[in-house]
């Protein structure tokens, strides 16, 4: 009904394609008259429009026709290019931040433009976010005439940068490029520094994300972390390797009849579909056995069964060579999206050890979060944001629920020319690579270049082995050989060319056809297998048929491919054996291509709804992270009352003190407890107070007094140092305390969210009470670094007569030397150490309490005492 409709009225997006025609056409009005103007008189045009937005702040609409117009006519003048039509609605999209989808070959780099120049004139900064270094410097370099004639400065971020001065003044470009992963870390570190001069990024002003489904869809499941070491140690991933491996896989047997028994058999039984592994009674009673324990889930085992899990994890889930490689004796995580090397990620909560056990190298220190944030939430910080690629419809429901992005399907300046056959699926994986070998070499001895496609490294090199026995000349293309990217793919499109490509398949570079290829047929595609993703396989097809290029593509599955042994091989295997398919054959229909896509848009579907939870807890946390990170930017504005919050803190300090002794105002002060406060104070405070001291009649003299005895205790213990100086010390004690506290808080949010989901068995919603539970860790967080800073400037050591000045500068230099390392190293080692609690586990590693051992008899840890 909604397609019958849909052809009398026209969909969504052919009203918002009209709509831009509309616009388009006002723009091409314009080209006559900008064609006519020499380049100085042009430049001299748009520096107007740039100053009419500046000092007249009017809206960017109204500028909008003529910007375009002169954009297009300087990108004639200094890269010979001139955009299309389609391009200058891709250009409208992106400024009225929504995601254009322009097939492969549009030029979606020039497209980018438009919207760049346009939003680039207040000044404010422009970001254009690509996936990979190589990427963002081709397009930064190629675009940067046409910027500066534009009078744009252009900037280029890329991983390994770790001049800071070099990369602020990056950040200060009108334009800059870079990937999503820098600018997400740079934000972070940004909220891990002691200046705000050293902070390298600005406004999060507007924003274009090439190729976003990428970007903002596939990697969004996995947030960006920065990670330092912990005391938290463990030598039990070896041994919870070995019991792993000594445990026997069995499977799980569904009952036929309602009224029967699921039956498990074996040790453990894996649940590929969804990621699990479960032990069963046996397999328990066997490990138990193995490790050397009564009860492998008590309390004092706890850790053993999580050890144990993810070492079954690492032995019967992950994949060398498809998860991950071993390079130069570590593990490397590859991304199951674009195959590429994820350098310096690794999995958490200690799946990677169990890995790097698994796999015999050295295993790393366990390390806890210091600073973390989803793709989701640093992007959706942009003023405005919008995105580009090839494909994007699959999954505009997800762009438009998670981001507020509306998906315009952008039709391409030439009609596309490429077939795209039916699948063909075989029996088993050794008759489909026989017949994709006999494909290629059919296809080479022609002469036609053949782009293959495969699902994992471990594919990609059993194809090359194939091709090799063959003697077919070939070139492999996987996170092994990444480096050579661009370069490979650049070649793909040449005579008798074949190429093997892992997922990434050079997102962003254009394979160009002779007019000889064109003839033979142009580029061919082969998927060896499907992913379970319905984009990146029309990535692939996409890298064939640019710009109206002759071309064709197809893929080969077979039953054991993972994809339809998963979710949907009973179907099509009952079609084969009723038909009686054999040893080579295979079936090709598109009810089996229907078949297919209906599995992979249940996988997309439990992939959505992954993302969408992972947001939803997520979004939690980042309450609570820009409350922090705006407390922090407070605190290193110069012009902060510092002094001023820390009375109000001594303040609370003395209420929450009077609230602990049960002292409440309109209680007889003969039932105060002033031994209580005398001795809190000694012990926290450092404090030697009498009863006279603090003795009172009634619970607001009581107040009064200890907030006048602290204040001015404190006052002059400080009074020795310059007030700038007091300023500096108050400032850098506040924000490491802060921002010790906030990483524990975020160890201690990791702890809950793992275990909440159990919560579920109590006919709780575990999202709920994550909310509530981290809720209140938060109040407790705020109150204990209110708290902690008062103990800690109290604990505080300025000895000597002569020498005040000279210390106190001492430890503020001290004290910044400590910070410089935030940025390029993420194991951060703050040089202030926590005043040690007495009921605080004690750090010697005795298990006891710090009051009954080093606490007994040690000396008190002032800090920062004097030399």
């Amino acid at each position: 009904m909604i397609n019958f409709l849909s052809k009398i009225f026209g969909t969504k997006n052919d009203k918002e394609i009209k709509k831009y025609k509309k616009i388009v056409s006002q723009i091409n009005a314009k080209e006559e008259y900008y064609s006519s103007l020499d380049d100085k008189t042009l430049q001299e045009k748009f520096e107007e429009l740039k100053q009419y937005i500046k000092s007249e702040q009017k809206n960017f609409n109204d500028v909008l026709i003529d910007s375009f117009a002169i954009t297009r006519e300087a990108s004639k003048r200094t890269l010979n290019m001139r955009h299309h039509d389609v391009q200058l609605i891709g250009g409208l999209v992106l400024h009225d931040g929504k995601i254009a989808e322009m097939k492969t070959g549009e030029g979606k780099t020039l497209v980018a433009t438009l919207a760049v120049a346009l939003n680039a004139m207040d000044g404010n900064g422009v970001h254009v976010v690509t996936v990979n270094d190589y990427l963002a410097s081709r397009d930064a370099k190629e675009l940067e005439p046409l910027y500066n004639f534009l009078g744009y400065s252009v900037g280029v971020i890329k991983s390994g940068m770790y001049d800071e001065v070099l990369k602020k003044a990056q950040y200060d470009c009108d334009i800059l490029y870079g990937t999503n992963n820098e600018f997400g870390f740079d934000y972070l570190r940004d909220n891990m520094k002691y200046s705000l001069t050293e902070k390298v990024q600005r406004k999060h002003n507007f924003v274009i994300v090439d190729e976003v489904d990428s970007i903002l869809i596939d990697e969004a499941r996995t947030p960006l972390i920065i990670s330092g070491p912990t005391n938290r140690k463990s030598n039990h991933y070896e041994q919870a390797n070995i019991v792993a491996q000594k445990l026997e896989r069995g499977e799980r047997i569904e009952p036929k009849k309602a009224d029967e028994q699921v039956i498990t058999t074996g040790d453990f039984t894996v649940d590929e579909k969804n990621r699990v592994i479960l032990l069963t009674e046996q397999g328990i009673k066997n490990a138990e056995a193995l490790f050397e324990v009564e009860n492998l889930y008590s309390l004092e085992n706890a850790k053993l069964s999580h050890y144990l899990d993810q070492a079954l994890k690492a032995n019967y889930l992950f994949v060398k060579d498809v998860d991950y490689v071993v390079k130069d004796n570590s593990v490397i995580i590859v991304d199951e999206f674009t195959g590429r090397l994820s350098e310096g990620r690794r999995f958490s909560d200690g799946l990677h050890q169990a890995l790097e056990a698994k796999e015999g190298v050295k295993i790393q220190d366990e390390s806890q979060t210091l600073a973390d944030v989803t793709f989701q939430n640093y992007f959706r910080m942009y003023n405005k944001l919008s995105g580009m690629t090839g494909t994007a419809q699959t999954e505009a429901t997800e762009f438009a629920e998670i981001y507020g992005l509306e998906v315009v399907s952008i039709p391409t300046n030439v009609p596309i020319q490429r077939i795209d056959k039916n699948d063909l699926v075989y029996k088993s994986e050794r008759e489909k690579f026989d017949a994709v070998c006999n494909r290629i070499k059919e296809l080479h001895t022609k002469g036609q270049p053949v782009l293959v496609g495969t699902a994992s490294i471990e594919k990609s090199e059993l194809l090359h082995s194939l091709l090799k026995k063959e003697k077919i000349p070939h070139t492999v293309l996987n996170a092994k050989q990444h480096d050579k990217e661009a370069e490979i793919i650049l070649e793909a499109g040449k005579k008798g060319a074949v190429t093997i490509a892992t997922n990434m398949a050079g997102r962003g570079v254009d394979i160009k056809l002779t007019e000889e290829i064109k003839a033979l047929g142009g580029l061919a595609i082969i998927g060896t297998e499907r992913h379970e993703s319905r984009r990146i396989d029309n990535q692939l097809r996409g890298r064939s048929g640019r710009q109206g290029d002759v071309g064709e593509s197809q893929f080969y599955l077979s039953l054991e491919d993972s994809l339809l042994r998963i979710f949907g091989s009973d179907r099509i295997k009952n079609i084969m054996e009723k038909i009686g398919i054999q040893e080579g054959e295979h079936i090709e229909s598109k009810m089996v291509t229907r078949a297919i896509e209906n599995a992979q848009k249940k996988v997309e579907t439990m992939h959505f709804e992954s993302r969408k939870h992972l947001l939803e807890y997520d979004d939690v946390a980042n309450k609570q992270r820009k409350v922090i990170y705006n407390f922090r930017d407070e605190l290193l504005n110069p012009e902060f009352e510092i002094h001023e919050k820390i009375l109000e803190n001594i303040t609370e300090y003395v209420q929450s003190t009077l609230a602990n002794f049960d002292i409440i105002d309109g209680m007889n002060s003969d039932e105060f407890n002033y031994d209580g406060i005398l001795l809190k104070l000694k012990e926290e405070l450092t404090l030697e107070l009498t009863l006279q001291d603090i003795k009172s009649d009634d619970y607001t003299e009581l107040e009064s007094k200890l907030i006048e005895i602290l204040t001015n205790t404190y006052n002059e213990k400080m009074s020795i140092a310059a007030p700038e100086q007091i300023n500096e010390i108050e400032r850098i004690l506040y924000l490491q305390i802060l921002d010790n506290a906030w990483r524990e808080h975020l160890y201690s949010m990791d702890t809950l969210k793992t275990g909440i989901g159990l919560r579920g068995y109590n006919q709780k919603d575990p999202l709920v009470e994550y909310k509530k539970e981290s809720y209140n860790m938060f109040m407790e967080l705020i109150v204990s670094v209110k708290h902690e800073i008062v103990k800690v400037l109290f604990s505080l050591r300025l000895k000597g007569e002569e020498r005040e000045k000279e210390v106190i500068e001492n430890i503020v230099h001290d004290m910044q030397d400590s910070t410089k390392n935030i940025t390029t190293n993420t194991e951060i080692s703050p040089s202030i150490e926590k005043k040690i609690a007495r009921n605080e586990p004690c750090p010697c590693g005795s298990g006891k309490k710090y009051k009954q051992c080093c606490g007994v008899s040690g000396p008190k840890r002032g800090l920062l005492a004097s030399k």
